[in-house]
């Protein structure tokens, strides 16, 4: 089995993608909130705690867990000629352009010796009052005279313990994704580095996608329904252009076994940003989804066309349930969400209620805040193991969100 094996949501979970919560929540101000997609500051102690809970639950059901800064780390101490290269990147696109801050950011990171504590710096920000501005030179920037004192020269990525989006294993392959926003772009940079030269990944990957496309797509947007059909979400995050140019590279891939790619349209709205919101797998013949986008949903069947680099796109007209017993060729039951109760469905899909990350088939890790649907869940055979979420659940994303799969068993 090679560095990335998925071809499932439900198999053994066997190696999974973290990332702990750190200093980077710190950075949340009232101001920056909404610019760094937040809806609150969560508190990080407690926000950590929860974290490890979470990895502790994966370890005791034999997952390895590994973290996306120990891997980054580790590229850096293994690969020391790339540290150069990384800084530049890190800093053109953290939008720092005048000559002035370019050196002395670069000057400021390239001191840290420590590749783990420099990782966890370029994720938790910079601000200006950590910079040794004092050159003594007068030729400043206007841009350099007029920023305040507590401005950060490279914003934080409070998104990232979100360590489902910026990548997604396909198969053996993985989509390394250009994402919606400006400050959860830079979040991929990571993953571009480890790919690249992390001996346990380094010419073992497929890409599907990168990062520098010009369409948007994120990982909880991509689902593995089997090792020939994949479905994707055309959502807030992921825009038709994106699944279609995946499509074709997937396709174009004779080693990979996808065969069809479902897309799912469902509403561009904050509370479904991504199809992993409102529709999961958690058993053979089980699906967790959201009542909200049954009225809208549409459903598009990708195959290969005729001729290289085509492809044929069919609208699918029957009901959900019925679509996936097509392609999964079995009886398929929906549970709906807080059990279809409009109030309680709408606040448990808030607080990721239909987000769930399966880890066997019908065993489902959850947030134990959202007690109506794990009791429904209970009722339908499903072993739920629940984990504390009163901090986490503010950044808007549960288990699946926060957890990137590697291998899954066969």
């Amino acid at each position: 089995m090679g560095a990335i094996h998925v071809t499932s949501e439900i198999k053994p979970l066997k190696k999974v993608l973290l990332h702990r919560p750190g200093k980077e929540l710190l950075n949340l101000t009232p101001e920056t909130l909404e610019r760094l997609l937040f809806d609150d500051i969560p508190f990080l102690r407690d926000a950590q705690k929860e974290h490890d809970e979470f990895a502790g639950i994966l370890k005791d059901n034999g997952v390895e867990v590994v973290y996306l800064e120990d891997l980054m780390a580790e590229t850096l101490k293994l690969n020391p000629e790339v540290k150069n290269k990384f800084l530049k990147q890190f800093i053109y696109e953290a939008g720092i352009r005048t000559p002035r801050y370019k050196n002395v950011v670069y000057d400021f990171l390239n001191n840290i010796n420590d590749p783990k504590e420099l990782v966890l710096k370029t994720m938790e920000g910079i601000n200006i009052n950590e910079l040794d501005l004092d050159d003594g030179d007068d030729e400043d920037s206007l841009v350099d005279l007029i920023s305040e004192d507590s401005k950060f020269v490279a914003d934080p990525m409070p998104n990232l313990y979100f360590t489902r989006d910026p990548f997604a294993s396909i198969g053996d392959g993985v989509s390394l994704n250009r994402m919606y926003s400006v400050t959860r772009n830079r979040e991929t940079i990571y993953a571009e580095y480890i790919f690249e030269y992390h001996p346990d990944f380094k010419g073992q990957v497929d890409k599907y996608f990168d990062r520098y496309n010009a369409f948007h797509i994120e990982g909880g947007d991509i689902l593995n329904l089997n090792e020939h059909v994949l479905a994707v979400g055309i959502s807030q995050r992921t825009c038709p252009d994106a699944i279609e140019l995946l499509a074709k590279n997937v396709f174009a891939d004779e080693e990979c076994k996808i065969d069809t790619i479902l897309a799912f349209n469902i509403p561009n709205t904050r509370a479904f940003m991504h199809l992993d919101t409102v529709f999961t797998q958690i058993d053979y013949d089980k699906f967790t989804y959201h009542p909200g986008i049954m009225g809208t949903l549409e459903v598009f069947e990708i195959t290969k066309g005729k001729e290289e680099d085509e492809i044929k796109v069919k609208k699918m007209s029957n009901t959900l349930e019925k679509i996936l017993e097509k392609y999964l060729k079995r009886d398929i039951t929906l549970i709906p969400c807080a059990g279809g109760d409009r109030i309680a469905a709408e606040r448990e899909q808030w607080n990721d209620g239909s987000n769930t990350l399966c880890i066997a088939p019908g065993v489902v890790i959850v947030y134990d805040r959202n007690d109506i649907t794990n009791a429904l869940l209970k009722k339908h055979g499903i072993k739920v193991l629940e984990m504390s979420s009163a901090e986490l659940s503010r950044g808007r994303g549960g288990p699946r969100c926060m957890s990137m799969p590697l291998i899954r068993e066969d």
